[in-house]
């Protein structure tokens, strides 16, 4: 059996975020594919996520910020 890091350290969808002044809030707001306050959190925080859910956030951060950023700009893992 393999052990999977899941505490993986602040990702640069942080320093997007305040780049662009958004709260976990906004994305939640923003967001039109159920995203939760949690899931934000752990994103910002290095949780490791699911793919589905890295997406959902990855959308939400697109939509919020008016940019086109990839999973590779915010997520280092």
């Amino acid at each position: 059996m393999t052990n999977i890091e899941r505490d993986l350290g602040e990702q640069p969808i942080k320093k997007i975020m305040e780049l662009h002044g958004l709260e976990a809030g906004d994305l939640v707001e923003s967001s039109t594919e159920q995203i939760t306050y949690k899931m934000v959190a752990r994103a910002v925080k290095g949780r490791r996520l699911t793919p589905v859910v890295q997406a959902k956030i990855l959308n939400a951060v697109n939509k919020a910020s008016g940019k086109s950023y990839s999973m590779g700009d915010l997520f280092n893992y």
